[in-house]
């Protein structure tokens, strides 16, 4: 795996955060404080700190749909794409974007999914049969 990435981004209730990154979202909690909380996000850092989230705006057309810009989110390995999708499905989480394919049959070929935490941060989890496509055209 490439050098784990760190992003840190605001949420206003450190508990809600818990819920969804830990209980639904299955990261591993880190360490923490009174106004930030570290989880292992598929391999990488990030850190939620008490405030208010960034803004967003439906920006970003992909294929043909509108996606909140910026967003962020992770590439897995399709089988465990579907794994979390599964998951997600389970657990009831409001969908931006459901579960699909998109560029069928193209070189860029992905699975994807996008929903928000609850702050309403916007994620997108990426699938791919094969990780060496990711930046093929």
């Amino acid at each position: 795996m490439p050098t784990p990435f760190h992003f840190a981004f605001n949420v206003p209730d450190l508990d809600a955060a818990r819920a969804f990154y830990g209980g639904v979202l299955g990261c591993a909690q880190g360490r923490s404080t009174q106004s930030w909380v570290d989880f292992d996000f598929f391999g990488h850092q990030i850190s939620l700190h008490v405030g208010t989230p960034f803004a967003t705006a439906t920006t970003g057309k992909v294929g043909a749909h509108m996606v909140a810009m910026p967003h962020f989110g992770v590439v897995l390995e399709l089988a465990d794409w579907r794994a979390l999708a599964d998951r997600l499905m389970r657990s009831g989480v409001d969908w931006v974007i459901e579960p699909t394919v998109r560029f069928k049959g193209e070189p860029g070929e992905q699975w994807t999914m996008f929903f928000r935490d609850p702050a309403g941060n916007p994620i997108e989890i990426k699938g791919f049969a094969d990780l060496e496509k990711i930046f093929v055209e």
